[in-house]
């Protein structure tokens, strides 16, 4: 009688520590099922949704460095929203307005903010602008294998992946592309309507 009273008593404990976590689990199951899945059609998002299960992102091939050569893997940065652009070292005026664009896309958030890590890869070996640098301080500038970039982004047809912003959720999922020359109000309103749904990052 002892050993049945145990067993149920066990039995008990874990639908109760099942049902635990299922109650913590159920807003980002619920929260992604709905924008992957169910997709209803009164959404009227600027950016391109990007299905992650077709571009999972290739840390191996990607081999991304800091500008030193010291391994720095985007896996560092789960948990934020990551803004994220791509482009050669020599940043010409549409990479500066891209670095810019992120900055003041960040800054927009208000106190939301400091859930958006902002992203440069660079894609050559060249050494950057140190006034670049500077002027955009807090952009993470990570080297980055091109070949292998080429073929995780996708773009707009005819596009080149430089001419896009992209956004990375908190679990590490490439989510949404934004056409090129975006209009930054319209980025933005996406990034806070995702801001406001989300439950992580």
């Amino acid at each position: 009688m002892q050993d049945n009273r145990d067993k149920q008593l066990q039995n008990s404990g874990r639908w109760k520590l099942l049902a635990v976590v299922a109650v913590c689990a159920f807003p980002i199951i619920a929260s992604y099922f709905t924008y992957y899945i169910i997709k209803p059609t009164g959404r009227n998002n600027y950016g391109a949704l990007i299905d992650p299960r077709l571009h999972p992102i290739p840390e191996a091939q990607l081999r991304v460095t800091e500008l030193d050569g010291t391994a720095s893997p985007l896996a560092q940065f789960k948990g934020k929203w990551v803004l994220l652009q791509t482009g050669p070292a020599d940043c010409q005026e549409a990479c500066k307005k891209q670095l810019f664009a992120m900055q003041q896309l960040r800054l927009m958030q208000g106190k939301e903010r400091e859930r958006i890590e902002r992203v440069w890869l660079v894609t050559d070996e060249q050494p950057l602008d140190t006034l670049v640098m500077r002027e955009f301080d807090g952009t993470s500038m990570l080297r980055v294998n091109s070949d292998a970039l080429k073929a995780w982004l996708p773009v707009e047809a005819g596009g080149k992946t430089d001419e896009h912003l992209y956004l990375i959720d908190p679990l590490g999922n490439l989510m949404m592309r934004f056409p090129k020359d975006a209009d930054p109000s319209k980025v933005k309103k996406d990034i806070a309507k995702l801001l406001k749904a989300s439950a992580i990052g």
